[in-house]
This record gives structure tokens, C-alpha cells and sequence, in this order.
């Protein structure tokens, strides 16, 4: 994209909804959706976003599959080529983290790749370095080729839908559960109460950020002694907000624990999960 427009941590299971991002070329617009990860469900919260990734599967004119080079093949990998076997709808197989490998390690990957996705509707592979920036362009002409004609859905220029708040929410996420350990950061969740601009400012906006956890004793880890951790996590927030917003941002954040919310469907719905 050029630009962030979701979150990236090193956090299993770090994206919780289905995020859009808009490539425009003379020739063509491309839709990714990125969505959460296909997961075995431990909680009602794990559940919704298995669906979520079924129903996005089910609406989309053709589906990248993205493999993890650096890690090598996993179950889980071969987990997902199962699934993605049952569908009609084609599959493109993308190799990320080709950077990370010398061709005597790249290549046995690839074989691989190319033996478990052989059949339909696994139509291509796609070897890239995101990081990189390799064969990107070359990944989004196969997908292009893959579309159907029709109208473009988003205005030129435009590289998401995601509105401010839950961009803000994100990007507060991300820097609080950066350096949590464990099962913690799947214990967080952000909200935005408001992004109002300053009355005397024009270059000013303040967002009200709630952190949500789901046990007292989480409360303090979050915070941190003398409140170190949810500050440092607060500056990083804000700077980064700032950039993306183009404005000076006042952030002020809060903790409070609302009991299993990964259990709850009322509390999920809430928190616009």
C-alpha cells in the first residue's frame, strides 16, 4: 500500500476484523481484505472470527493465501490448503519472507508449495518480500488477472475505508500489547470514545481512548509501575496518530476490566467484535 493501514505485531492472532485496502492503477482497482487468521476456537471471540473469515471467503472474487517462508510449512498451513480445497473460488498462494532465505532453503519451500496446492482452485504462486518490496507488483498483476470486470468501488486516491476511530483504536492496540507476554495481549481490546477537533485549533484533535481487559490483575500490567508502560504505549500511539492524521493529537487513555469480554457476546458487541 505505502502507507500502514492495519496493525502488524508479532502476536498470534493480532487482527481481530476484516481490514480493506484500495490499489488503484489505470487498469484496474483491487479490494484486499485482510482478515483474522483460521484458528481452532477457545472462545465465543474466536468463533465470531472464524465465521468472519468464512464469510469474507464467500464474497470475494478470488483469495490469497498467504505462507510464512521464514517458519517453513506447518500444520497449519496444511490446515488451511484443506480448507481452501473445498472452495470454487480460485486461491493464489503467496510466499512471504523470500528475503529471509538463500535459494538452497527457498527452493525445497517451493516445491513444497507447489505439491500441496497442485490441483484446484489453487491457480498460482507468488513468491514475495513485503518487507522488500519483491514481486509485489508482480503479485498484484496475477490477482488483477484473476478479477472479473466491472466498476471501480473506490474513489482514486483512496487506500482504505477504515474509519478514524477504528484506526485510532488499532493503532493504541498495537503499542499496548507490543511487549506483553502470553495469552495477555489476546486479553486486550481497544475502544475510541470520541475524535473531536479542538474548538480554538485547527491542527489539533483529541481522541479518548478505553483499554479493555479482562481481569483486575491485568489492569496493573497494563499500566505498569507508576503508570510507565501505558505512558510509553500512549506517546508511541500518539506519534504514529499524528503522522497518519496529518494533526496534533491529544490522547488520553484509561484501563478498565470488563470481566471475560472474549466470552461474552453482549460485551463482544460492544466492542465492535
Amino acid at each position: 500500500m505505502g502507507e500502514k493501514v492495519t496493525i502488524v505485531t508479532k502476536v498470534p492472532g493480532t487482527t481481530r476484523t476484516t481490514i480493506r485496502a484500495v490499489v488503484t492503477r489505470e487498469d484496474a482497482q483491487v479490494v484486499l481484505l485482510d482478515t483474522p487468521g483460521l484458528g481452532k476456537p477457545r472462545t465465543t471471540m474466536g468463533q465470531r472470527m472464524n465465521q468472519l473469515v468464512r464469510d469474507t471467503w464467500a464474497s470475494v472474487d478470488v483469495i490469497a493465501m498467504l505462507v510464512d517462508a521464514e517458519a517453513g510449512i506447518g500444520g497449519g498451513d496444511e490446515y488451511l490448503v484443506r480448507e481452501l480445497s473445498t472452495l470454487r473460488t480460485p486461491v493464489v498462494t503467496v510466499l512471504n519472507k523470500i528475503d529471509t532465505l538463500d535459494d538452497d532453503r527457498l527452493l525445497p519451500v517451493l516445491e513444497r508449495i507447489g505439491r500441496m496446492t497442485a490441483e484446484a482452485p489453487f491457480v498460482d504462486v507468488v513468491p514475495v518480500s513485503a518487507l522488500a518490496g519483491s514481486n509485489v507488483d508482480r503479485l498484484i498483476d496475477v490477482l488483477v488477472g484473476h478479477l472479473p470486470e466491472g466498476p471501480r468501488l473506490f474513489a482514486a486516491g483512496r487506500v482504505s475505508d477504515q474509519p478514524e476511530a477504528q484506526l485510532a483504536s488499532e493503532i493504541v492496540r498495537e503499542k499496548v500489547i507490543a511487549d506483553l507476554a502470553q495469552e495477555l495481549p489476546h486479553s486486550v481490546a481497544v475502544t475510541v470514545d470520541g475524535i473531536e477537533p479542538d474548538p480554538d485549533r485547527d491542527d489539533l484533535v483529541h481522541i479518548d481512548a478505553v483499554i479493555h481487559v479482562e481481569r483486575e490483575s491485568q489492569k496493573g500490567i497494563i499500566i505498569g509501575k507508576g503508570g510507565a508502560r501505558l505512558k510509553d504505549a500512549a506517546t508511541a500511539a500518539r506519534l504514529e496518530l499524528e503522522v497518519l492524521l496529518g494533526v496534533r493529537v491529544h490522547l488520553t487513555t484509561r484501563v478498565k476490566v470488563a470481566k471475560d469480554w472474549q466470552r461474552d457476546p453482549k460485551q463482544l458487541g460492544r466492542l465492535g467484535l
